[in-house]
């Protein structure tokens, strides 16, 4: 069988558009940022998926309509992404999740993973709750997902003072700067009596108010039962989560 030169261009031609739109699907694709259409890149995934799958049929409109249809979403989730940077930017952005008694799969991990990434350096905490043992359990737990998650160096804790057992809350605190300072982690610790709200403020200018601060999950039924460790497997209390986020975000 022979060709033309011009089919021969028309075909390579077809191939390297081909080729253009899969790498440029794939890109589109990848873990998103807090402000990437999620929802939308699913669309876009799938109409992708029907696309490679016309490559076995030489049907040219149906793969210019898909061509068509992935280009429309890929403009549509572009559009949306500035339109979030921008409220980013005037600090208008606003996201709320609520979560239900019982509920699971709200580790920290997985409630903040993507707000923390290599630009967090230094963390502001202010939770007056961070006083009985568990609660320091739950303060020690979310230092170490910084450490994992991010490359904080600060880390600045605002909280009351319990006058019930003042000693081993001092105590168990220290242990924490001790431990956080061996791995390149200063830990600054400040005691309020009037502090009530409860807020966490990254450096990169997200905010997250949890209504019940870091205390929002139930006790484990036991010492070997899931969830113990796990805390995705944790069933949670009922509360909310406001994110915001503010470039000119101030210290606590």
């Amino acid at each position: 069988m022979f060709f033309s030169g011009n089919t021969d261009k028309a075909s390579h031609k077809s191939h390297l558009c081909d080729a253009s739109l899969s790498f440029s699907v794939q890109l589109q694709l990848q873990p998103s940022s807090p402000c990437s259409p999620s929802w939308l890149l699913a669309d876009v995934g799938d109409t992708f998926q029907q696309y490679k799958a016309t490559a076995s049929i030489k049907d040219n409109n149906k793969k210019c309509n898909l061509k068509a249809k992935i280009s429309h979403y890929m403009d549509r989730a572009e559009n949306i992404k500035k339109y979030l940077d921008q409220e980013k930017e005037d600090g208008k952005y606003h996201k709320q999740i609520k979560i239900e008694e019982n509920a699971t799969g709200f580790s920290y991990e997985s409630l903040l993973k993507e707000y923390l990434n290599e630009t967090v350096t230094e963390v502001w905490i202010e939770d007056p709750y961070i006083r009985q043992t568990h609660q320091l359990y739950n303060f020690l737990r979310f230092c170490e997902m910084l450490i994992k998650s991010c490359k904080v160096k600060t880390i600045h804790l605002l909280t009351s003072v319990d006058a019930g057992n003042r000693t081993e809350q001092l105590i168990a605190l220290e242990e924490i700067k001790r431990s956080l300072g061996s791995h390149g982690v200063l830990l600054e610790v400040e005691y309020s009596s009037s502090i009530h709200d409860r807020e966490i403020r990254l450096n990169n200018g997200w905010q997250i108010k949890i209504g019940r601060g870091l205390d929002y999950f139930k006790r484990p039924q036991g010492s070997f039962s899931l969830g113990y460790c796990d805390f995705d497997l944790r069933p949670c209390r009922e509360t909310t989560v406001d994110i915001f986020h503010n470039k000119h975000t101030k210290k606590l």
